[in-house]
């Protein structure tokens, strides 16, 4: 051999194992991706036509399932006020954007940095991902698992479906789901007999409805309820739930 010229290692037997033993983990982590994908999108699918009876946050609560009030109604039975009141309240670019708004989230992180709390800027989509399959919390993890429900939900339902599923599994009162319960609840009436006023003023609970109340309103909550009443009226006189079926 000439000087000079290394000879070739020898793999190992141990070297071979390592390097065995690390291609099936990812052969494994890859089938179990694929796995995932595969069934978190039926799953979302399915949902775009058939109606859960219950949601991850309804499983989440101190209060037994039995106590908790909550009836689904379809779209057509739910009131166009309360569907322009949540739009209003919670994501007026909900018709526009593809499931995350930009401008909002930019604008959090502005006051953010500008030393105000950090406030969220999530959107129905955002929030029927959480009510439908998440826990509670703020965690990089949890976040990342929110913004895929939210992708694949975005990509598989209308607009007015997502709305539908969020109208109907919000929490509006202390174990009260949907506005249905909430219109029976606080109204004796019904989703689709809801006015203005009435689905405004469900809108106004919408940040925390463990702390805001309905049936006793404080005078942040009625001012949250005018608020919504005139964004519906600005929103209205531009055309801007115009592309809603509702």
């Amino acid at each position: 051999m000439a000087r000079g010229t290394r000879r070739p290692r020898k793999r190992t037997k141990k070297t071979a194992r390592s390097s065995t033993f690390l291609r099936r983990v990812l052969a494994s982590l890859a089938v179990l991706m694929l796995a995932w994908i595969v069934v978190t999108t039926a799953v979302v699918g399915l949902l775009r036509y058939a109606d859960p009876p219950v949601t991850a946050m309804m499983l989440q609560q101190e209060m037994p399932l039995r106590a908790q009030k909550h009836s689904w109604v379809p779209r057509r039975a739910i009131s166009l006020e309360a569907a322009h009141a949540v739009i209003a309240s919670e994501d007026q670019r909900f018709l526009i954007h593809n499931g995350f708004d930009v401008e909002q989230i930019k604008r959090a992180v502005e006051e953010y940095r500008g030393g105000s709390g950090l406030r969220g800027a999530s959107t129905i989509t955002q929030q029927v991902a959480k009510n439908l399959f998440l826990w509670p919390g703020r965690s990089f993890v949890r976040k990342g698992i929110e913004a895929y429900f939210t992708l694949l939900i975005e990509a598989l339902w209308p607009k007015e479906r997502i709305l539908e599923v969020y109208l109907n599994v919000a929490e509006l009162g202390e174990g009260i789901f949907g506005v249905e319960a909430a219109a029976q609840t606080f109204f004796g009436t019904s989703a689709a007999a809801l006015g203005a006023e009435q689905a405004a003023l469900l809108a106004a609970v919408l940040p925390n409805p463990k702390a805001l109340r309905v049936d006793a309103p404080s005078e942040y909550v009625r001012g949250r309820r005018d608020w919504i009443l005139g964004q519906m009226r600005t929103l209205r006189a531009y055309g801007h739930y115009r592309g809603l079926d509702w």
